[in-house]
Order: structure tokens, then C-alpha cells, then sequence
């Protein structure tokens, strides 16, 4: 099959950095620095090499974000901005509508694993699913997952009706659960500022 051997280049990487960071004092979290470098630039460090370009979702502080990728904005009149995860993937969704996956990481987890995209659309593919998400230890990392850039209509559909729930979007659009138990360490999240100190002190080992 065709698809099977899509090369990179039919892969966009889309970075989410739309949030408000209300758990990091309001600062915009995609640039808080952890070891003397924003956390946007270590999950771009990461993603880059597996995909074919990055797209970052930002609401502020644009021109920062463009030196990473192409910036969208996570919002449109008809839903708003500030409204979790599933608008900034619309977004790059929309922008990436030329590829045939968008691989979704948050600005918060710069420890990635280096074959995230390998893995999610290699168990997408395998079930037959238009999207994949992951999983280690027995938790979900939801906002890690790669979607088929032909599932914009369905997600644009869900989020008009008013939904914003990313678990709930992923199970309704058929998704599928990549495990990564072997490296649970690389969705260490960084939300609050103890927890950027943990991953200071996780990347100093």
C-alpha cells in the first residue's frame, strides 16, 4: 500500500503552545527556560527530526515562536481561543492539510521520545486508525498523539457542538493507544514550577 511507505516529508509536527499557564504564574510556558532554554525548544529539538516541518499553536508572543515553525493561532470566532488542546490541533490541522499526519506534542514535555511519530503512526496504521495516542504505566498522555490530517472536518464538528474533551474527541474519531512503558520518563510534564525544578534535576542526571 501506497500509504505505508509515506516518506517524513508527508509528516507535520505540530508543537501546542496556547495555553495561559495559570499553574506557572500565568507565564507563557512554551518559553520558560529549563537548563538555559525555552521548553519549546527542546520539544522542537526533539520533534523536528521525525517529521517533515513544525507548526507551533501560540496565542502571544508569535514572532518568538516562529523561529521554530510556522505559528498558528488556536482560535476562530465560531470557538473561541484559551480553550484547551483541540483548538490548537484544529489549527494545525488546517495547516497541514497538504500532509497526511500531524504528530501533536505540548510545549510542556521536553523529554519526547525520539520515535513518538515512528510509534503513533505505526499502531495507528497497524489498527487501521486515523489517529494514535499514548500511553505509559497506565497513564494516558492524550495531547501526544498523531491524527490523519483528514480528520479536521470531524474535529471542527465536535468542537461547534460545543465539546472540548480530548479523551472523548479521540474515542469518538476511532483512536488507538500506543504503549511507551519503556521510556515513561519522556512525558514528564512541566506545568508548575516544582515540577520545572524536577526536570532540571532530571536533565542534569
Amino acid at each position: 500500500m501506497a500509504d505505508a511507505a509515506s516518506p517524513r516529508e508527508r509528516i507535520a509536527g505540530l508543537i501546542l503552545a496556547g495555553g495561559q499557564g495559570s499553574r506557572m504564574n500565568q507565564q507563557d510556558k512554551g518559553l520558560v527556560l529549563l537548563c538555559g532554554q525555552p521548553l519549546v525548544a527542546h520539544v522542537a529539538d526533539r520533534l523536528a527530526p521525525q517529521v517533515g516541518r513544525l507548526i507551533v499553536s501560540a496565542n502571544r508572543h508569535q514572532d518568538r515562536y516562529a523561529q521554530y515553525g510556522q505559528v498558528v493561532e488556536d482560535g476562530e470566532p465560531a470557538l473561541g481561543a484559551f480553550q484547551g488542546p483541540l483548538l490548537g490541533i484544529a489549527a494545525g490541522l488546517a495547516a497541514a492539510a497538504q500532509d497526511d499526519w500531524l504528530v501533536v506534542a505540548p510545549c510542556d514535555t521536553p523529554f519526547l521520545p525520539t520515535d513518538l511519530a515512528a510509534r503513533l503512526i505505526g499502531t495507528a496504521r497497524s489498527a487501521r486508525a486515523p489517529l494514535a495516542y499514548a500511553a505509559a504505566n497506565g497513564q494516558r498522555h492524550s495531547a501526544c498523539m498523531a491524527v490523519r490530517t483528514s480528520l479536521l472536518p470531524d474535529l471542527r464538528a465536535y468542537l461547534l457542538g460545543g465539546d472540548r474533551k480530548v479523551g472523548l474527541w479521540q474515542a469518538r474519531a476511532g483512536g488507538v493507544e500506543t504503549c511507551f512503558d519503556d521510556t515513561p520518563d519522556a512525558f514528564m510534564n512541566v506545568n508548575t514550577p516544582e515540577e520545572l525544578a524536577a526536570a532540571e534535576r532530571y536533565a542534569s542526571q
